[in-house]
């Protein structure tokens, strides 16, 4: 670090102008960056995933994208078998054909099959396939125009409604606007952070953090652009690289300027030398945090699913990125303009809140009862969240109100379900569907099967399999392996929306436990070697797994089981969280909670080099980094404030996940469990034997004898 310094700020101009080209070249990049994202989550070589392409390839619908699902419910007396029922069955559908031209349909009004019908023949629905067209919010526009088109329709005297996956979130958009975006979502964000800068720093500085993160965001949309022209880039990246890098890049840049005040405090500093002291230590802090954030993301490298891939290398670079701006960029405007941006002056910075450390001190007198306390909130969480159920959100919990709610609840009162919302696609490549079909209708978790007579091409046909239950939930799972270990007349694949998503979750968390320990241990070497102890860096990945648990407790409790989300979003228990959202909430939350023990206990490190007290260490790491900490936890917090205002039940869930998640860490775990367990290991922390310290080639660290109160050297 001392050598990047050096080289920084004897080339300043060069450094400012790189930059600066950097920059602009960025912002440009940043719409067709966005413009070459993906909305896809393909799994290749699953049986859904190929079954599904091969569906678009022969058909151009179907496959992973959920059917639009027109319903209506008959006038008690009238049943589909009514003089002229059908006729109207077959009108309303034609509307819907017309409004969504290359769609392919089938109902009970085409087919005559009474798959599409009640038991009480009441209730009818039809499916309708939408041509696969990509985009970030396909079907949404569709089930729109289908509305649109069967506006006052009725058959029997009854109003057709179009429910469906699509529709529901078609429909919980409309009724919550359509979302901050990610330019005004960032723009909330960035000034919710600069209004927790302004309190941190009191002074023009605050400034200096948001213009870190407005020189990192767009280089990390630079550098992500001609991935995306290679290979799949999940769209989801956008929201991650705005929202998180603008918290990263503020936190090593508040970090950073922190320690460069309090350096420049103390008496006969120049500021050059202030900023050369801070780069040594605060410094050398960020790079192994934005190393152990990049490291965490690996665990999305590792996996077979572009997507998650893409979301990996997207974090990534927007964590090294971050590194790289605080310390090349950074210094360069501290060394020049930093002392007239730090104006109105003030001397807080200089020595250590006296209310954080007032506070350690409490910790570290009642250790153990701050330990125990401490656990027992957070294993609560541990345990709820072993009752994790992964899939899509109920349906029933992604609208509230409006058209699309209204046909989800004709289809549960009539006890037809939420089966057609999630159908399975059967592709027969040889043997008779009706047969087929009749064979599928009698597997267990199966309400019914259809083979419509116009869904057959090129020497193929398609037969719908409509589960009991949600197609992805548990118990559709359940049902998903069952067909497919049914032996049927002929050669058979099973695609659709649910069993891709089912093959997704296979993918992913097949081999999550061996993930979880490659990164666990990579992470252990880089912190013992960072900490020059074996204690501290394994406490520090047990607490981390602990306060990623957490967040999974939490997403569990507020989401899966409901408690709160009504109050607070007016969405009721979801019964299941989104299959990629744990992977990728560890992915992040391990990574990004890591900065704060770097930094906590980097600071305790250095004052018990210093002092040769773990007590004393305890108190100064905590009273110096506590405020800092709080403030960066803060505003990764708005960050994530921002994106819960995104419509959609999904972004809620990932906001609630990574914000409570970091605000968890910040106070539980880094504010109280974290100093508690300092405290009660003593002088154990620092202890790095001869031949550890020769494997990690740093300097050894015995355990030594505390000193006493009394004789501990004070802080400058």
């Amino acid at each position: 670090m001392n050598v990047i310094t050096r080289f920084v700020l004897d080339h300043k101009r060069l450094v400012f102008t790189l930059w600066l080209i950097v920059t602009v070249v960025a912002f440009a990049a940043i719409k067709p960056a966005g413009d070459s994202l993906s909305p896809q989550f393909n799994v290749p070589g699953r049986e859904g995933f190929e079954t599904n392409q091969e569906l678009a390839a022969i058909y151009g619908n179907g496959g992973d994208v959920a059917p639009l699902v027109p319903v209506v419910t008959l006038p008690h007396g009238t049943t589909v078998d009514s003089p002229g029922v059908r006729g109207e069955l077959d009108a309303a559908l034609a509307k819907v054909e017309a409004a969504l031209p290359g769609a392919m349909t089938a109902s009970y009004g085409s087919t005559g099959d009474h798959a599409f019908v009640s038991g009480d023949g009441r209730t009818t629905f039809a499916l309708v396939y939408i041509p696969a067209k990509g985009g970030t919010d396909q079907g949404q526009p569709e089930a729109r125009l289908a509305q649109t088109a069967l506006a006052g329709m009725t058959v029997g005297g009854s109003p057709v409604e179009v429910t469906g996956l699509d529709a529901l979130r078609a429909s919980a958009g409309e009724n919550e606007g359509t979302g901050t975006g990610v330019l005004l979502g960032t723009l909330l964000a960035a000034l919710g952070a600069l209004l927790v800068l302004i309190f941190v720093f009191r002074s023009f500085m605050a400034i200096v953090p948001l213009l870190m993160a407005l020189v990192a965001i767009p280089t990390t949309f630079l550098l992500v652009w001609p991935i995306a022209s290679v290979t799949d880039v999940s769209v989801i990246v956008q929201f991650l690289v705005a929202l998180i890098g603008l918290g990263i890049a503020i936190d090593y840049a508040l970090l950073v300027v922190v320690r460069w005040r309090e350096e420049r405090q103390q008496t006969g500093v120049t500021n050059e030398v202030a900023v050369r002291n801070a780069m040594r230590h605060a410094g050398s802090a960020v790079v192994f945090s934005g190393t152990t954030v990049a490291i965490s993301l690996l665990a999305l490298l590792a996996l077979p699913v572009p997507a998650l891939r893409s979301i990996g290398i997207a974090g990534l670079l927007i964590a090294l990125v971050s590194v790289a701006v605080a310390i090349t960029l950074l210094p360069v405007v501290l060394a020049t303009v930093g002392p007239r941006l730090d104006w109105p002056r003030n001397r807080r910075d200089a020595r250590a809140s006296r209310g954080w450390s007032s506070w350690a001190r409490m910790i570290v007198r009642h250790r153990w009862v701050a330990a125990a306390t401490s656990t027992a909130a957070l294993v609560a969480l541990v345990l709820v969240a072993s009752t994790i159920q992964l899939g899509n959100p109920r349906a029933d919990s992604l609208a509230q109100d409006g058209p699309a709610r209204a046909g989800l609840e004709q289809l549960q009162s009539s006890g037809i379900g939420t089966g057609p919302l999630s159908p399975f696609d059967a592709l027969v490549r040889s043997g008779d569907p009706d047969v087929i079909a009749d064979s599928l209708a009698q597997v267990d978790g199966v309400q019914s099967a259809a083979a419509p007579e116009d869904w057959r091409r090129d020497g193929t046909a398609l037969v719908t399999v409509i589960p009991s239950e949600d197609g992805n939930s548990p118990a559709g799972r359940a049902t998903l392996d069952h067909i497919r270990a049914t032996t049927v007349p002929g050669d058979v694949t099973i695609g659709g929306e649910a069993a891709q998503a089912a093959d997704f979750l296979d993918a992913v968390y097949g081999n999550f436990p061996l993930l979880i320990g490659l990164i666990a241990l990579v992470t252990f070497i880089l912190l013992a070697r960072a900490f020059r102890s074996l204690v501290l860096p394994l406490k520090a990945v047990l607490l981390n797994l602990l306060s990623v648990a957490a967040a999974w407790g939490l997403i569990v409790l507020v989401w899966q089981k409901g408690f709160g989300s009504g109050e607070i979003w007016g969405i009721g228990a979801t019964q299941a969280i989104n299959v990629e959202l744990p992977i990728v909430v560890f992915a992040f939350l391990f990574g990004v909670s890591m900065d704060y023990q770097v930094f906590i206990i980097s600071r305790m490190r250095e004052a018990y080099d210093r002092t040769g007290s773990t007590e004393a260490a305890v108190v100064e790491g905590i009273g110096r980094t506590g405020r800092l900490v709080t403030s960066a936890a803060l505003i990764l917090g708005l960050a994530f404030v921002a994106f819960s205002l995104q419509p959609g039940t999904e972004a809620k869930i990932f906001a609630t996940a990574l914000g409570g998640g970091i605000l968890i860490d910040a106070t539980i775990i880094r504010g109280v469990l974290a100093p508690a367990a300092v405290a009660l290991f003593g002088r154990w922390n620092w202890w790095l034997p001869d031949w550890a310290a020769r494997l990690l080639r740093v300097e050894p660290s015995p355990a030594q004898p505390e000193a006493t109160p009394d004789r501990v050297p004070q802080p400058a």
